[in-house]
């Protein structure tokens, strides 16, 4: 047995590439939340083709009538890298293939690649489907077979794989040995409830892939246990040569594998070929841009592409950090696109706040002054509510003002907010009164918006126009959030507010703290107009 391993071992670290089989566009779009229209997907799967993802599933043709759209628009699409697949399901029982409507669809789809699933745990078979089991091994085979014979490559998905083995091996095996029969060029092990554990997962593939070693053997892992990850890779480990997956890990439940994870592991670890070269700089982006496709919120602590995935806060992990990457660091972060942080927090030493200076071209010794004075000051600040993990524009005026090279822009006289609800039907009217200083000229201005920002916002623009209207013009308020600091204070508690705004060229964030939420607004919005304005000049 030693030598079998070791052989399969040689042969795993020894092939050119794992094909990854993306199904974000369909097992993707199964999670809660996750929706794409026709042109989306489309869009998303241009996206993961000019990446250099090897399969791309699209979608159930017949089910519903986006994915018809959909495979209806792909079809004038020239994919550079990817095979687009049409998804489905074996035939019905007692009926032939070339007769069921569905098989059909997926023939109309006009895809080069189909995969379709079908049951491999016989307690599905006999207690969902309701049929024998030897008429489900023929609907398998019949399947396939029928698509092959269209001139189809057909991969069969094997449902329950993983169950099924354990509670049948014979069974299982005989699914896969049918749709092997009828010509499939790869057969997928699902782990479709998400329960099985990677040590079962090596040995159970590899009995598979001793039992088929000509056809290719994917893995299809749910997330179930938190554990697609180590399954999908254990399984390239145990001579698996797909992997099924979706980007960001989407999908129904806890969701399926998560490429932007899977494809650096077998990449920079196990030294497996997943994507063409120089691509993997480009997974961080890919990541968070399907995330503002889907309207989702992007996961910071996601491994490898998450924004906190090589961020330091730490001051004694920040000191290490700066003298070998390597000390707190698995890999450097610009092989994946990502780039590394150092937050500053109350609990950073003067090695964070002296990174944070070089970064804005300020150059502090680690022991002068103004260093003791920031890390004092973001103590204070930071009692009182303020965080500027998300904000390093406020942080960045801060450090200026303490080393003396803050240049104010305008001041503040004062400001009114006047909400007027002008009938139950109608939605409430926000006027803002603003009155500012700049080099000694005051500017008085009435803006109304949608809400208390817009307004203040638009006001303050009115204001600064005639003083910076060119620079204004390039700076837009792209997102706000409210973040309750002391929430057992109920609706007196102090409020956080950030406030992301950006320019043609980059983003940045500012931060306000106040029991008001108006007044911690204001900070906000102040401070990164300033902001902006100063990166102009």
């Amino acid at each position: 047995m030693g030598v079998f391993l070791a052989a399969l071992r040689k042969r795993v670290y020894t092939m050119s590439n794992i094909t990854i089989y993306d199904t974000t566009l369909r097992d993707g779009t199964q999670g809660e939340g996750v929706s794409f229209s026709a042109e989306e997907k489309l869009k998303v799967a241009r996206k993961l083709d000019e990446f250099g993802i090897a399969y791309i599933e699209g979608g159930w043709p017949g089910s519903n009538p986006k994915d018809v759209e959909f495979f209806d628009l792909a079809k004038n699409v020239d994919f550079k890298h990817a095979k687009l697949a049409a998804f489905g399901s074996t035939r019905r029982a007692n009926l032939a293939a070339a007769d069921d409507a569905q098989i059909l669809k997926l023939i109309e789809a006009e895809t080069p690649t189909v995969t379709i699933f079908g049951k491999s745990w016989d307690m599905h078979v006999t207690e969902v489907f309701k049929i024998g089991l030897d008429e489900n091994l023929e609907m398998i085979y019949d399947s396939i077979k029928f698509l092959v014979e269209n001139d189809r490559e057909a991969i069969f998905d094997a449902e329950h794989f993983f169950d099924g083995y354990k509670r049948n091996p014979e069974y299982a095996m005989a699914a896969l040995d049918a749709a092997a029969r009828g010509g499939a060029s790869t057969i997928s092990l699902c782990d479709t409830n998400g329960g099985t554990l990677p040590s079962e997962v090596g040995e159970i593939v590899r009995a598979v892939v001793g039992r088929f070693p000509n056809i290719s053997i994917a893995i299809h892992a749910h997330n179930d246990s938190g554990l697609a990850i180590a399954n999908s890779v254990a399984a390239c480990e145990n001579g698996a040569t797909q992997v099924q997956g979706t980007i960001n890990g989407y999908g129904e439940r806890c969701g399926n594998a998560n490429t932007c994870a899977i494809i650096p592991i077998l990449e920079l670890k196990l030294g497996l070929k997943c994507v063409p070269e120089g691509a993997l700089q480009n997974l961080t982006a890919l990541s968070r841009w399907l995330d503002e496709i889907a309207n989702r919120i992007p996961d910071d602590t996601m491994p490898f592409v998450g924004a906190s995935a090589f961020a330091h806060k730490a001051g004694v992990h920040v000191d290490a950090v700066t003298k070998n990457p390597v000390t707190y660091e698995h890999l450097d972060p610009a092989l994946v696109g990502n780039r590394r942080r150092f937050l500053i927090s109350e609990l950073a030493g003067g090695s964070s706040i002296v990174q944070k200076a070089n970064k804005y071209n300020i150059d502090l010794g680690k022991k002068s002054p103004e260093v003791k004075a920031v890390l004092n000051r973001v103590v204070q600040l930071e009692h009182q509510g303020y965080s500027f993990e998300d904000a390093e524009a406020s942080f960045e005026l801060l450090l200026k003002k303490a080393m003396g090279q803050y240049e104010k822009l305008f001041d503040l006289v004062g400001f009114r907010l006047i909400i007027e609800k002008r009938g139950p039907q109608e939605e409430p009217v926000t006027e803002a009164t603003l009155k500012v200083v700049v080099d000694g000229v005051e500017a008085f201005t009435v803006a109304e918006g949608d809400g208390p920002v817009h307004a203040l916002d638009n006001a303050l623009r009115l204001a600064l126009k005639q003083f910076y209207n060119r620079e204004l013009e390039l700076i837009k308020l792209s997102d706000f959030k409210v973040r309750v600091v002391n929430s057992g204070e109920g609706t007196a508690a102090r409020v956080r507010t950030i406030i992301e705004s950006r320019d043609a060229e980059d983003s940045w964030s500012t931060v306000g703290v106040s029991t008001n939420i108006i007044e911690a607004s204001w900070s906000a919005l102040a401070d990164s107009v300033e902001y902006g304005l100063l990166r102009q000049k």
